[in-house]
């Protein structure tokens, strides 16, 4: 089933199960369980990082097991025959691909490649941050666009502010922590116009969990030779965070400056993991299934709650406390769940990541038992 076939699907089947004298439905069979490889309950339920609750699926962890005895080889010829891989997914060249040490790999090393020692990156404001942290430790000015009322991207602002000294802008889309994705009418137009006058990097570590099936990638600009760079991940939906491996796609004269700066080419496991990942469309389609479903559950809390949110487009949502996140988050530790950290300006707003429907069922109560 692709991504538009599951588009389509309402529902992974399922049974019911008490937990805390809870019934939660959809709970996994022994066979899923196995095949999808959910994460136990713990004391403490982390909420806070946008982990994936499933995964390494029972494919992908055979494919790793059988790669040890590879172990005392280095990764670059491994990465090579991954690059092949991803390059016909697509559409583009293996020149066009670089495998690194999960996506933030590639952040950083963007950053470094074309904003040290004085460049200028322009970013949304929140947005991830990990490569304009990096880049100010090399010299990098940041100039932050605030995200609209809608949080959203404030498309005409960043565009009106990219000058002679600005080398780099950043796109999280979908961004995290908003969740929030650029209208798609003019997505192409602006990310054109953009990579006409500077760099642009496309961050599309959540553009799986997108549910509009004709929404574009950033890909199809590297096609037509742009100053462009998407970064995937297997972090997200294929359940691989802890494994560290990613991709950035981008025409061969930028993707071969970013080699010479490339230090984390990720390992031999990992490697093998991602290449069965990509063959595994059962986990990919019930990975999506279960993040929705996961959605849906934390929406309902908050609609009852009458607690506001953005509509997620990642597998977290962002919502309005209406409490200082601080607060928030040591009343939810002392519940045993761990939410996400503050994100400046918005200090009265908190972003949940999905977990398991156990999980996300625990959170609800204890959500639920501090505003009630």
């Amino acid at each position: 089933m692709d991504r538009r076939q599951w588009l389509k699907s309402t529902s992974i089947g399922g049974g019911f199960a008490l937990l805390g004298g809870l019934e939660i439905a959809n709970a996994l069979t022994t066979e899923e369980i196995t095949k999808f490889n959910p994460r136990p309950l713990t004391k403490l339920i982390r909420l806070s990082s946008n982990e994936n609750p499933y995964g390494p699926s029972e494919k992908v962890r055979n494919a790793i097991t059988s790669a040890f005895e590879h172990s005392c080889r280095y990764p670059y010829a491994y990465a090579d025959e991954l690059a092949e891989i991803l390059a016909k997914k697509e559409g583009v060249t293996k020149d066009h691909i670089i495998i690194c040490g999960g996506s933030t790999e590639g952040l950083k090393v963007t950053g470094l490649t074309f904003a040290s020692n004085g460049g200028e990156i322009i970013a949304a404001k929140p947005t991830f941050l990990a490569m304009m942290t990096y880049a100010k430790q090399w010299g990098a000015e940041v100039n932050w666009v605030p995200v609209g009322e809608d949080k959203g991207y404030d498309m005409p602002e960043i565009e009106k502010r990219i000058s002679s000294k600005t080398k780099l802008v950043f796109l999280c889309n979908p961004n995290n922590p908003t969740s929030t994705i650029l209208p798609s009418k003019k997505l192409m137009d602006f990310c054109d116009t953009i990579s006409n006058k500077t760099i642009l990097f496309s961050d599309e570590a959540y553009y799986d969990y997108i549910q509009n099936p004709n929404y574009p990638s950033m890909t199809e600009l590297v096609k037509k030779d742009k100053n462009v760079i998407v970064s995937r991940t297997f972090s997200k939906v294929y359940g691989m965070a802890g494994l560290r491996i990613g991709y950035l796609i981008a025409k061969p004269s930028l993707a071969e400056k970013l080699r010479k700066n490339m230090v984390a080419y990720s390992n031999v496991l990992a490697i093998a993991g991602a290449k069965e990942a990509l063959k595994d469309q059962e986990f990919y389609t019930f990975s999506l299934q279960k993040t929705l479903e996961a959605k849906n559950l934390i929406y309902k809390t908050l609609d009852t709650l009458e607690l506001p949110y953005v509509k997620s487009h990642t597998n977290f949502i962002f919502f309005k406390s209406g409490k200082e996140i601080r607060t928030l988050h040591k009343e939810m530790m002392s519940k045993g769940i761990l939410i996400g950290r503050p994100f400046p300006p918005f200090f009265d707003w908190c972003r949940i990541s999905t977990g398991t429907i156990e999980e996300v069922t625990l959170f609800s109560k204890a959500l639920t038992s501090l505003y009630n």
